[in-house]
């Protein structure tokens, strides 16, 4: 008989990527631009213009043979020194190049991280909104997936909710800021009670809890708005990060692992991630993207695109009589349901040639999930869709 969980992810894809094939199809139908497709977190900015200059080197500079060559199997130590070398000048950290962990993008970074941690029947902690794959990704691992909600009103840790799903299996909680979907930015004081009651917990129970920050959208904050480095605040932590999002490359599948080597078992948690890779079959991360990052790691695209989205999005959606938590971070926006069914919301929204996502698949129902990492002009051309949309609710 087949691993029946396996085929059934196989069979059933997740909401998001559900209504992006419906996107797709509906605009083969009646034209792309009569389709306003705020579903997947696909950036619409170019990346940086470093990019194709240092690929175009990397290409007549190396090798053959070193350019497609196999690199160790948690990354070649350049890329992973210049890592390193970067976080510690950024964030007053001193992590080795064997503190990095090389990876295809953050999916993997999570994945290994998992596995690396997870014994059968421990528990993993996310905050809702989640991301919905973190519950595919501790579930495999072997976790029991428990969630907390956040407040509704700011969308931080509701630390009461936190306090109640801890238990002396909790082996991980996972921490995404800024957050998809909802864009909020967890605050320093959020990031410092969280450390303080995860460290009393530990003393309470003898048992080692680990803070896993899923971080690709680290880099698109806006106002001036600060994301705290988990690492200055909670020593057993470990950072997932991706080029993806930062460097418009979601497609090359590029991202890392990176150790807190202040825990005192930092050594047998990074080889624990090593093996997990082993394990799952990740040799090595792509070695062209690997070569590419060791020269262009402290490079960002133009976010002030999405800033400009945001600005604009929240702008027409308040006025036409939608709520939503205005985001710090991230390209998504987090929106009340009008009538309070999400799915029914969404489902309406298609009449209306908008592509938005039902929030109870990231542990959140009555909210949608607008992403506004699209073209400028599509968001103006969807506002009065928007409009009516709203309109069909008084």
């Amino acid at each position: 008989m087949l691993n029946q969980t396996n085929v059934n992810l196989g069979k059933t894809r997740s909401t998001i990527r559900e209504l992006f094939e419906y996107g797709k199809r509906r605009k083969a139908e009646i034209g792309a631009e009569n389709v306003f497709d705020f579903s997947i977190g696909n950036p619409s900015v170019p990346a940086p213009p470093e990019i194709n200059g240092a690929l175009s080197e990397i290409l007549r500079e190396t090798d053959p043979v070193e350019l497609h060559g196999y690199t160790s199997a948690q990354g070649g130590v350049g890329v992973r020194k210049a890592v390193a070398d970067y976080t510690n000048a950024r964030f007053s950290t001193s992590l080795s190049p064997d503190c990095i962990y090389m990876t295809c993008g953050a999916s993997g970074s999570l994945t290994v991280t998992l596995n690396a941690l997870v014994n059968g029947g421990d528990e993993v902690i996310a905050f809702a909104p989640y991301f919905p794959e973190y519950k595919i990704f501790a579930e495999h691992a072997g976790a029991v997936f428990r969630t907390a909600d956040c407040e509704d009103k700011t969308f931080q840790i509701d630390f009461k909710k936190l306090e109640e799903a801890l238990s002396p299996r909790t082996k991980a909680v996972i921490v995404n800021s800024p957050n998809n979907p909802s864009g909020a930015v967890y605050t320093e004081n959020t990031i410092e009670k969280l450390a303080g009651i995860l460290e009393k917990h530990c003393a309470k129970t003898g048992n080692p809890v680990y803070v896993i920050a899923d971080e690709p959208y680290r880099e698109l904050v806006y106002d001036g708005v600060k994301v705290p480095f988990i690492m200055n605040y909670y020593a057993r932590s470990i950072v997932c990060y991706s080029y993806s999002k930062s460097l418009s490359l979601p497609g090359e599948r590029i991202g890392y692992v990176a150790v807190n080597n202040a825990m005192p078992e930092y050594k047998d948690v990074y080889a624990g991630i090593c093996g997990a890779g082993r394990a799952l079959g990740f040799v090595c991360a792509p070695a062209l993207f690997q070569k590419l990052i060791e020269r262009v790691y402290d490079k960002t695209s133009d976010i002030s695109v999405y800033k400009r989205n945001r600005d604009m999005l929240y702008s027409a959606l308040t006025e036409y009589g939608y709520e939503a938590v205005k985001p710090d971070g991230a390209f998504y926006m987090f929106v009340k349901a009008p009538g309070g069914c999400s799915h029914s919301f969404a489902e309406r929204a298609k009449e209306y040639e908008l592509l938005v996502v039902d929030g109870t698949d990231f542990g959140c129902a009555g909210y949608v999930r607008v992403s506004y990492c699209v073209s400028t002009q599509t968001i103006k051309r969807a506002l009065p869709a928007f409009k009516a949309l709203a309109e069909s609710y008084k």
